[in-house]
């Protein structure tokens, strides 16, 4: 039996690093980490303050499951985003761009 290295098996389903479909496919999974920390932190706040998500939802005016899913990295949008942090206390928010600076998103 032989193993095969994971990045073997990407580069023969996706292609070479640098070429479109491997960058797509890598620009991918980057968002879907990202909007997972995004949910694992709204998560963690919401528990902090000993809140339900149906506690949290109310505040926000959405439904349980939406908030279920927010915490799951799913459905994140910059509204929605601005809305939980703010209902959990957070009142300001910067997006840091690299080279490009700093962006106060609320």
């Amino acid at each position: 039996m032989r193993t095969t290295p994971f990045e073997e098996v990407l580069d023969e389903f996706y292609g070479k690093v640098g070429t479109p479909r491997r960058d797509e496919h890598e620009r991918r999974v980057s968002e879907a980490v990202n909007t997972a920390k995004i949910g694992e932190s709204i998560k963690q706040e919401r528990l902090r303050q000993n809140l339900t998500q149906d506690e949290l939802g109310e505040r926000i005016g959405v439904k349980k499951a939406q908030i279920s899913r927010l915490e799951r990295g799913y459905s994140i949008s910059l509204t929605t985003m601005s809305r939980v942090y703010r209902a959990l206390g957070v009142n300001t928010a910067t997006l840091d761009l690299g080279g490009a600076g700093k962006v106060a998103l609320w």
